[in-house]
């Protein structure tokens, strides 16, 4: 009897023993989509990233998250069993449209199928060095405009007075925040708790942390260093290292170093600059301590002999390639070449 009370106090610290009261918490961290840049190919969905918490007894899915919602995020969402009106927030790092592209699509769809309201978080209007205001606000409130130019609106509530006048961005409660140098806290739910944080590619681009009683993920979107070209120590964010310290996953956009201006691709050194290379990505979730690193939107993508227009020299990456530039770094968690609806569970069954 001994021994048998002994495993069954220690299955119990370890979290191996619930009950039907106390289910264990969970979380499922999917990429949407992992197209890199404006461009397609292959069939896949622009940039996105759902995050799912719970239970064992909800299938880890009581709260379900999207950051950035690119093109054909529907339908990577329908494959997985999830509709427009499920989900109970959407965050955006940034307006570059390969980015938001989606948006339309999630909220004309929830607004069509009567869903509730949704929290839209963002950061607050920017302006770049040469004077473009970035709105985050203007683009989900006019969300729509199209569609009640054209009819479309009107129509659909003519058969249905219950769908919301005005349209797709009435279901919307949007909350912005400034974006500031240091982690705060811009939505919660529960033990769910989302920070965020200023970070560099386009003005208003923030990165965004989520912590939950099964593990904490952080979505560093497109951020690179502030200073955009060499010589700095490292090509990834300081702001996103800061956030992310101790955090379990990181899921990050990234670029290979084989698209660099001396390895004679042609593509423009301005804009691989302002990306995280795999490597230098390695680097720094090595120094947070994070379990495991989410590459996406990578550019270029596997499989393609062109990045936008540019040639890959030497040919098509695959997955070896970027795992091999990321273990350069010295990182030793896991590293997960992203394709679209790979997923990480936290725990793993």
């Amino acid at each position: 009897m001994k021994r048998v009370a002994t495993w069954t106090v220690a299955a119990m610290l370890a979290g191996l023993l619930t009950t039907p009261s106390q289910a264990a918490s969970c979380l499922v961290v999917t990429l949407t989509g992992t197209q890199g840049g404006p461009s397609v190919f292959n069939g896949q969905a622009g940039a996105g990233t759902l995050v799912r918490y719970g239970d064992d007894g909800n299938d880890c899915g009581a709260l379900k998250l999207q950051f950035d919602v690119g093109r054909g995020t529907n339908l990577r969402l329908s494959q997985i069993g999830i509709a427009p009106q499920q989900l109970n927030a959407i965050f955006l790092t940034h307006t570059h449209g390969d980015h938001t592209e989606g948006l339309a699509d999630i909220l004309m769809l929830r607004w069509y199928m009567k869903g509730p309201d949704i929290d839209i978080v963002c950061s607050n209007d920017a302006a770049s060095v040469l004077g473009v205001v970035h709105s985050c606000r203007k683009f989900v409130m006019h969300i729509a405009d199209a569609f009640i130019a054209s009819g479309e609106v009107d129509e659909r509530r003519s058969e249905d007075t219950a769908r919301l006048e005005g349209g797709p961005a009435r279901l919307v409660k949007l909350m912005t925040f400034d974006a500031k140098e240091e982690p705060q806290q811009v939505w919660s739910s529960g033990d769910v708790k989302v920070g965020a944080i200023r970070s560099t590619h386009i003005a208003g681009h923030v990165s965004y942390r989520v912590d939950t009683p099964a593990g904490s993920v952080v979505i560093g979107g497109d951020a690179s260093n502030d200073a955009q070209a060499p010589p700095r120590a490292h090509s990834t964010s300081d702001q996103v290292e800061r956030l992310a310290k101790g955090a379990d996953v990181i899921v990050h956009s990234t670029i290979h170093p084989i698209l660099g201006p001396d390895q004679g691709s042609g593509f423009p050194a301005p804009i691989y600059y302002r990306q995280s290379t795999a490597s230098d990505l390695g680097a720094m979730a090595q120094r947070d301590g994070a379990r495991y690193l989410m590459l996406t939107h990578l550019a270029p993508s596997l499989g393609a002999v062109l990045h936008n227009r540019w040639k890959v020299p030497g040919g098509a990456l695959t997955e070896a390639d970027y795992r091999r530039a990321v273990e350069s770094s010295g990182y030793t968690g896991t590293t997960i070449v992203g394709t679209d609806l790979v997923s990480l569970r936290l725990p793993a069954r």
